[in-house]
This record gives C-alpha cells, structure tokens and sequence, in this order.
C-alpha cells in the first residue's frame, strides 16, 4: 500500500450553510492515472494530545495502541484535482459541532496538515450509452458535479440532487442535453424526520416518478445508505431492470451512525445477502 499523502491547506471557501470546500496541496503522486469521477481518499484525523510515530501506519498502531487513542478515518470524495498544480479540493458537509470531519474543515486555515490514503474509486461517464442518471444527496454531490464536467461531449443526463432547503443550492455546470431537479428535504440531513428518510425520501420518490428517457442508461447513485440501497437500488435493479454493469450505487453514509457502525452495518447487509 501506498504511503499516506499528507495533505496541506491552502484556503477554503463557505460554499452553502452546510457545506464547505477545502483546498489542499500536496505531492500528488499517489493520484497519477486516477480518472475515476467518484475517486475517494481515506483523511486521517489525529488525536488531539496523542504523539503518533512517522509515517503514520494504521496497521502498526492498532497493535500498540488502546481504541480511544486510533486516529479517526472518514472517507471523502475528491471535489477536484490537478495532479500537475498538486491541488486538489474536498467538499465536507458541515452540521455545527457533529461529526469529526465537518468540524475540522470548518476551522481548517492555511497550513493545517491531513493524512490522507488513496484514492479510491470506481465510476466514470461512459459514452457508449443513450443518457446518463446522475443522484444523490449532499454527501455524493462532489461526485455529481464532477460526472457532470466530465460527461461527454452532447451527453444527456437527468440528475437528481436532494439537499435540505434552497440555501444549499449551489451552481452546477449544466450542458445543453443536462437537465438538473434540486429536491428539497425541508431539514438537514441528520435531522430530517422519519416520513422523508430512508425510503420515504424525496431522492427515491423522485426516481420513480422520473420520466424515463429510452434507451441505454448508466446510473450513478449515492447518498444516505437506507435511502438508495433499501429504497433506489431494488427500483433500478428489479423494475426498471438495470444491469449491474450499468449501476453504480452505495451508501456513503446512515442516519444514526458513525463511520465505524456504517462500516459494520454494510458488512451486516452482505452477510445477510449471501
């Protein structure tokens, strides 16, 4: 495995009341080759009071030290990168004091170091279909807004993106055959009451109610883990019969639990599916 990449930042931007963007620099090697529009890097959260050796090895702390002193790792996906300017950007979502990552980036200033592992990924625009969906809430947007710029020259694309209210509206570069529906949830996304999550929420109901274009389609969809696997995945798979080469759909996080849980959640979930 690659070593870290340590990433430093240069500025940062408040793009909506719950999102903020974070621009970083570093030695980019790590991402040479990387096309993939959803890459995604593991960023390393040290502890605070808690002296860790260099290079940082995940593997080799968790022989020597106790649970509560393990850096924290929270998976992000890559807003942009420039491989040649070594910059890159990340878009974290951001719910006050809650969380680890979103309140970091909300202090972040010039300077400040983060680990970071990967990237990872596995999606890209293809330009051997008929048109292209494109959903998600506010964690799988980086991902949307970089599909978009990266679809095919006279592409189309129906994309669906639920966010909480109209302060999280953000511009988005549509193109001639690119049609982009902002969904309202009403609340944040941790906040959002029970009738309008999981499968009740307005990503999902939007789906089915879409008018389906002909043809060959390629979808991409990510957000709230009950709300696309439980809800969008079954729709995509089952009725509208999508084959899985076509889709790309995961959970990128769930109501109520953290990194550590959603991880063991997911593992639940294909045990139960074997």
């Amino acid at each position: 495995m690659p070593a870290p990449t340590m990433l430093t930042v240069t500025s940062s931007e408040q793009l909506t009341p719950h999102l903020v963007r974070v621009h970083f620099t570093g030695e980019l090697t790590n991402f040479s080759g990387s096309t993939e529009t959803d890459r995604y890097v593991k960023l390393v959260f040290k502890q605070p009071g808690v002296d860790y050796p260099e290079p940082l090895d995940m593997k080799a702390l968790r022989g020597t030290l106790p649970p509560e002193q393990m850096p924290v790792v929270r998976t992000y996906t890559v807003r942009r990168l420039d491989t040649a300017a070594g910059t890159l950007a990340i878009d974290f979502v951001v719910h006050g004091d809650e969380g680890v990552a979103g309140p970091w980036a909300a202090s972040a200033r010039p300077g400040d170091e983060l680990p970071a592992n990967g990237p990872g990924g596995g999606y890209a625009p293809r330009e051997d279909v008929d048109w292209h969906l494109l959903a998600c809430d506010e964690s799988g947007l980086p991902a949307v807004a970089a599909a978009i710029e990266a679809l095919p020259d006279h592409a189309v694309a129906r994309v669906l993106v639920e966010v909480a209210g109209e302060d999280d509206v953000i511009e988005l570069d549509e193109g001639e055959g690119v049609e982009v529906t902002w969904l309202l949830r009403g609340a944040p996304s941790h906040d959002v009451p029970e009738e309008r999550a999981g499968k009740n929420a307005p990503l999902v109901q939007a789906i089915r109610d879409l008018d389906w274009l002909p043809g060959r389609v390629q979808a991409f969809v990510h957000g709230e883990a009950a709300a696309v696997m439980h809800g969008v995945r079954p729709l995509l798979l089952v009725e509208r019969g999508l084959t899985r080469d076509d889709v790309s759909i995961s959970g990128y996080w769930r109501r109520g639990r953290t990194e550590e849980g959603f991880r063991e959640w997911k593992q639940e979930l294909a045990r139960t599916e074997a």
